[in-house]
């Protein structure tokens, strides 16, 4: 009699380190605004990536290199005062060996104390991020953030800079 842990195929395998691998990129994006580590920020992208945050700021989607991409973000986080996002409920399907799309949940607080008419600003959504194999292991080559709902005061993020 065999277990099931010994019926395990390569590729049935392979899968699940790609999953592992996935889930740690996402949760490094997340890691990486929150902590303002930009350079592991940067690590979670492939080298060009599409941003659509249009949702909560009504900009509308980009398509930059990732250091443009970080350059971007970093200014408009780095002038809050704290920041978190939550992420859960992941799902990862696989379009093919090399390419996947991650749904998850968010519940992104934004605290600036600075700010009129309020200090906190959340979002409550989810992302669909498309992911790509690279030579470095997996990297988000898409992020797209949808708002489900917001709470607070908008106005915490300030003037937004142009993409």
């Amino acid at each position: 009699m065999t277990t099931s842990h010994e019926s395990v195929d390569a590729r049935g395998l392979q899968r699940l380190f790609d999953r592992a691998e996935i889930t740690d990129v996402q949760l490094r994006y997340a890691t990486g605004v929150d902590s303002r580590d930009w350079e592991l920020f940067r690590s979670c992208f492939a080298d060009e990536i599409e941003g659509d945050y249009s949702s909560v700021f009504g900009t509308p989607p980009v398509r930059l290199g990732a250091d443009e991409f970080v350059a971007m973000i970093a200014p408009v986080m780095s002038a809050l005062t704290a920041t978190q996002h939550m992420i859960t409920n992941l799902t990862v399907g696989f379009d093919d060996s090399d390419h996947a799309t991650v749904e998850a949940y968010v519940r992104a607080i934004h605290h600036n104390a600075a700010a009129e008419g309020g200090t906190e600003q959340t979002v409550y959504g989810y992302y669909t991020n498309a992911f790509v194999r690279t030579g470095e292991g997996w990297r988000i080559s898409k992020v797209k953030l949808t708002s489900r709902i917001q709470t607070g005061n908008p106005g915490v993020f300030g003037a937004l800079p142009a993409a």
